[in-house]
C-alpha cells in the first residue's frame, strides 16, 4: 500500500492520540468522517496499523528503572539463538529484545522496581537461560527522549 498525505495525517493523530474519535481525526486531515474511517480501515487491513495500545507510565506502576542489558551467548548457533529467543519471550520484564551485529550477540530493555528488583531478575532468570555466557548492564542517568512515534 502506497501511503499518500493524507495516510501520513492519519497515522500521525493516531500516534500521538490511539483514542481519537473518528470525527475528531477526520477534522484534524481535512476529510469527512466517512472516507476518513474507511482510509483508517485499510491501513488496519494492510498492517501499517499494528494494534492500538495504552502507553502506561512505569513510575506510577512501580518500575521506575529501566535498564539496559548487553548479552553475550555462548555458541551463535540457531539452537542457542532460538533457545534464548523462546526464554526471554517469557520475561515480561524484557521490553525490548534485539538480535545484535558487533560486540554482543543481544541488547535487552528491561523495567523494575529498583536495582534489586534487577538485580534478582538478572540472577534469577536472564542469566539462568541456557546458552548465556555474560551479561553487562547498562544504567541510564537520565531518559532524554523516549516515543513509540514513528517519523512519516
Amino acid at each position: 500500500m502506497q501511503l499518500d498525505d493524507i495516510d501520513r495525517k492519519i497515522l500521525t493523530a493516531l500516534q500521538r492520540d490511539g483514542r481519537m474519535q473518528n470525527i475528531e481525526l477526520a477534522k484534524a486531515v481535512g476529510l469527512s468522517p466517512s472516507p476518513c474511517l474507511r482510509r483508517v480501515k485499510l491501513l488496519e487491513e494492510a498492517g501499517i496499523i499494528d494494534r492500538y495500545v495504552a502507553v502506561l507510565n512505569p513510575a506510577k506502576i512501580g518500575k521506575r528503572l529501566t535498564l539496559f542489558a548487553r548479552i553475550w551467548l555462548k555458541a551463535q548457533d540457531e539452537d542457542t539463538i532460538e533457545h534464548f529467543v523462546e526464554e526471554v519471550l517469557k520475561l515480561p520484564e524484557v521490553l525490548e529484545c534485539y538480535l545484535m551485529l558487533g560486540d554482543c550477540d543481544v541488547m535487552v530493555r528491561v523495567v523494575a522496581e529498583d536495582i534489586d528488583g534487577y538485580r534478582r531478575f538478572q540472577s534469577e532468570h536472564l542469566s539462568r537461560i541456557r546458552g548465556v555466557q555474560n551479561v553487562k548492564t547498562d544504567v541510564p542517568s537520565q531518559i532524554v527522549k523516549q516515543t513509540s512515534e514513528l517519523p512519516l
